[in-house]
């Protein structure tokens, strides 16, 4: 691990100092060049000088003028002592017809230059010339007649080239001092800088890393659970295709936040709220969650939290289909116990010789039961629908409720979404029970199932204290209920169940106070098109 740290702290660092290095090269490239040409431009202007100061001398005019029958000798003389006394290369004097009278090569005064007089026109002229002196950085400054306007020639001074490299040359000392001592700085903040990422990253190489991102992306996204990661700001850090699908999130849902990704609603509370859920049911549009949130703390400080939501629609569709079962089983199981016990009183009365009693005993209890019997197989064709209705029977038997089926029920052998209506029915059936819990006799739940061309109705009505004032808004609602005692710790469940699947099936739900509470589920007949994809959404 040591090997790989050093590695991975030598790339970055070697990638820092070589972008340093270039930086500061090129850097100091520039300034020597702009330095240069600063120089340059400075001896320009320190020849104009000399060459301003020159021209305006009495004997160099009065030469120029023509006052001086001879007067080369004195303007040679003036020229070389300027130029040992300055520096210059070369203090040239050129009248107006071209004729030089004074030149560091005195075999050239008194000769014509080639080019023409350039300060004719009365402006100093700077440039850098290559003559029989070498490159030299000139100006050439006009000579005016005494005071007035009138340009009578030109001076021409030169400062040799090697003078501005030799200045250059001993400035860039100094830079190169402060160069090498930012480059050692940079190296050293670099290197602190590649300690800190390698410390940020745990010791990890940069494919180690890449490999950690991409299982991170495979487990999160391959999971069956939805998972959603949430900062203390309250928006999303982290989250999974299946959350997106349950929760139906939209695109881009990372990075804003929860509450404006996700509409309100009791999960969204649960889901932003504070404190520890485990294994909390709710319910969506999409089906039944469980969910679990488990708030982080590092070093003491909140940071957000992490959640997971499990899909149950198909274990809590798989739980009712099985409780009809059950409830089929119980009522086949409590018809042969109390058959038994009849059968016994009967031979009794016969063993008695009292058939009179014992043919009255028949008819009495031929009553009930038969009656429920008979009217189930003759207006309900589903078995698991009269299997239900029979389970429930007994259970209102054991519980003194009356259990009736209305006369308008008719449903046929294999009605569409099965399983839906196994859902409805036996939580409108269980909520009405529990209602008529406290209720005093008689106490009766009728039962209407209407199936039509278009349209698949369940109606549960029952005699107890109907939906209290104020709460017809929210008894849909999933942890929602009105019960009392021990009938609360299993409310708020059951009629949400209902509300989701009419609502994820196009139907709806209404509740009526008719001496108790009646409610109507209206379920839309699917088309053969659209039945598999319903009846996928159910499990």
């Amino acid at each position: 691990m040591r090997r790989r740290i050093r590695r991975l702290s030598s790339l970055i660092l070697l990638a820092q100092v070589a972008i340093l290095s270039a930086s500061l090269l090129i850097g100091f490239v520039l300034f020597a060049i702009t330095a240069r040409a600063n120089l340059t431009s400075d001896y320009q202007e320190r020849a104009a000088d000399i060459a301003q100061t020159f021209a305006e001398m009495p004997t160099v005019q009065s030469c120029l003028a023509g006052d001086a029958a001879s007067c080369d000798g004195d303007v040679q003389r003036l020229a070389t002592a300027t130029e040992r006394r300055t520096g210059a290369a070369y203090v040239v004097v050129i009248d107006m017809d071209r004729v030089r009278h004074s030149h560091p090569n005195p075999a050239l005064v008194g000769r014509k230059v080639s080019e023409d007089v350039i300060a004719r026109d009365g402006q100093v002229h700077l440039r850098t010339d290559s003559g029989s002196t070498g490159t030299t950085a000139n100006a050439r400054v006009p000579v005016f007649a005494g005071s007035g306007s009138t340009v009578i020639g030109e001076v021409s001074v030169g400062i040799r080239e090697s003078s501005v490299a030799a200045e250059l040359l001993g400035q860039l000392p100094i830079y190169a001092t402060w160069i090498v001592l930012a480059f050692a700085i940079g190296t050293a903040v670099s290197f602190g800088l590649a300690a800190l990422l390698k410390r940020r990253t745990f010791g990890l190489e940069l494919d180690e890393i890449a490999r950690l991102l991409q299982e991170r992306e495979a487990t999160l996204h391959g999971i069956r659970e939805g998972v959603i990661a949430i900062d203390p700001a309250g928006r999303i850090t982290v989250v999974n295709d299946e959350a997106q699908r349950l929760l139906r999130l939209p695109e881009g849902a990372r990075g804003r936040r929860l509450d404006d990704v996700l509409a309100a609603s009791p999960i969204r509370d649960a889901l932003t709220g504070t404190t520890e859920a485990k294994d909390a049911i709710a319910v969506t549009d999409s089906g039944v969650l469980v969910l679990n949130r488990m708030p982080v703390m590092l070093a003491g400080r909140p940071h957000g939290a992490v959640l997971t939501l499990q899909d149950r629609t198909e274990v809590t569709g798989l739980s009712r289909e099985l409780d009809g079962e059950r409830s089929f089983a119980e009522s086949i199981r409590a018809q042969q116990h109390e058959f038994s016990n009849r059968m016994h009183a009967v031979a009794g009365l016969l063993e008695l010789g009292r058939p009179e009693e014992a043919l009255q005993y028949l008819n009495e209890i031929r009553g009930t039961a038969a009656d429920l019997d008979r009217t189930l197989r003759t207006h309900v064709g589903a078995p698991m629908i009269v299997g239900l209705l029979l389970g429930k029977a007994a259970e209102a038997n054991e519980r003194g409720i009356e259990l009736a089926i209305s006369p308008e029920t008719e449903l046929g052998p294999a009605p569409e979404l099965l399983q839906a209506l196994v859902t409805i029915l036996g939580n409108l059936i269980d909520n009405a029970f529990d209602a008529l819990a406290d209720s005093p006799a008689p106490r009766r739940v009728t039962v209407a199932i209407v199936e039509t061309s278009e349209t698949l109705t369940v109606r549960v009505a029952d005699n107890g204290p109907g939906v209290p004032d104020g709460s017809v808004p929210r008894i849909f609602e999933s942890g929602y209920t009105t019960k009392r005692g021990a009938l609360a710790r299993h409310g708020g469940l059951g009629l949400s169940l209902v509300h989701t699947t009419a609502s994820r099936l196009g139907g709806t739900v209404s509740v009526a106070r008719d001496g108790g509470a009646a409610f109507t589920v209206t379920l839309p007949r699917p088309s053969h098109a659209d039945l598999a994809a319903a009846s996928g959404g159910l499990r």
